[in-house]
Formats: structure tokens, sequence, C-alpha cells
């Protein structure tokens, strides 16, 4: 599903046209999805701009066209014997402030139209590098070619292109594997309604799960 998809799963579920989504979830990532509706649509880009976690594993040694799994394998390299500290410092490298190139294949727009639409024309256009920030990361698992990660990171940060910088720095190359948003502010994955259950459950179970704006406004601290 995309995430427009799930949006329109909930206009046709609560019959309401108002509804929007804070942030895209790429096609093979999972994990949390705010959604705004009716009135809440006017915070929609306050929320948007907040700090997001996600766990994620990446592929050493095998580089594709949109730096995720589901892209064309364009280059692959022989994975060298990397022992903990050589992985740690890669990551390392990318703590803190750091500028990010878009890639091709996203939703950033160049012209008014997306990157991706750009892609699939074949075409590669001039991207601005955005300064983009990690506050904190942990490398949970190392069994080459997989490693698992989770992180902390700002707003309109690529996952996709962190893998692939990092697979970079480490001489192999990689793609990111799997990917899944656990929180996004103060919102946590672990208090989310799913897809299915949206599906499935009464109408009315779907709208006690709402959360009004004064509660979202408290849970900000706001």
């Amino acid at each position: 599903m995309t995430s427009h998809d799930v949006v329109a799963l909930v206009r046709r579920k609560l019959e309401i046209k108002k509804v929007g989504h804070c942030g895209t979830l790429d096609p093979i990532a999972t994990g949390l999805l705010l959604l705004t509706i009716g009135r809440g649509t006017k915070v929609q880009d306050l929320l948007m701009s907040e700090d997001k976690e996600y766990v994620g594993r990446l592929v050493l040694g095998v580089i594709t066209d949109t730096q995720d799994r589901q892209g064309q394998i364009v280059e692959q390299r022989p994975v060298p014997p990397l022992d903990e500290n050589q992985i740690h410092a890669a990551f390392e490298k990318f703590r803190g402030d750091f500028y990010q190139l878009p890639p091709m294949v996203s939703a950033k727009k160049h012209g008014g139209v997306p990157l991706y639409k750009l892609a699939r024309q074949g075409k590669v256009v001039e991207r601005e590098p955005r300064l983009v920030h990690v506050y904190r990361y942990s490398v949970d698992r190392i069994a080459p070619p997989e490693i698992d990660f989770d992180l902390l990171c700002s707003k309109g940060f690529y996952v996709r292109t962190y893998v692939h910088d990092i697979g970079e720095t480490l001489g192999c190359g990689a793609h990111l594997d799997s990917l899944r948003r656990t929180k996004s502010g103060r919102f946590d994955v672990a208090n989310a309604i799913t897809v299915d259950r949206i599906k499935t459950a009464p109408c009315e179970e779907v709208i006690e799960r709402i959360l009004s704006l004064p509660e979202v406004s408290r849970m900000r601290g706001a």
C-alpha cells in the first residue's frame, strides 16, 4: 500500500474528504503513518516537521538505482572483511549535522514535478543537498552482508540515502532492505491502529481512536 492508499481507505471508512498524511512512507517501509482529519489538517505541516525514529536493515555489496531493494541492481561489489570498529566508524561519520543529496527516486519536486516521475523518464537532474541531523543511532546486529540498525533523525531525512552513503564509506556499497518507522515526534507505532483493523472494525471504533486537537497539543507539550 502507498501512503495515499491509506488516506483513501480512511476517507471511505469515515465518509470524509478532508484527510491528509504527515510524511510519505516508501513502498518497502512499514510502521507509523500519521493521518490528519478535518480541522486536524491545519496542523499537518507542524506534525510533519517533527523528528522520526526508524529501525532498518541494510545489505552490503549491492547498489540499486532506488537505493533500496525495490530498485534495479546497478552494481555489485565484493564485501571485504569488516570488523565492528570499521562499521561503527562508518555510522559515526553520519551522526550530527551533515548534508544529504535527495535521491532521484523521491517525492521531492523539481520544477513542480516529483523527482521519481523524472527518474522514470530516465532523467537525472541537479538536486540541492539538504542539511539533516542524526540525533542518535545504534548498530543492533552485524551479520554480513546484513546490518540491522535504528536511528532518530530530523524531518526530510532519506534513510535509503543514509544507507547508500554508509555503504560507500565502507567501500562496498549498500542498499536498504527493510525499514519501519516506529515514532514520529511523540507518536509511537505501539499506540497506532492497524490498517487491517480500519478495514474490518465498526466505524465507531475507528472514530474512538482519533485524537482531538487538544489531546495532540498536550502530547506535544504545547
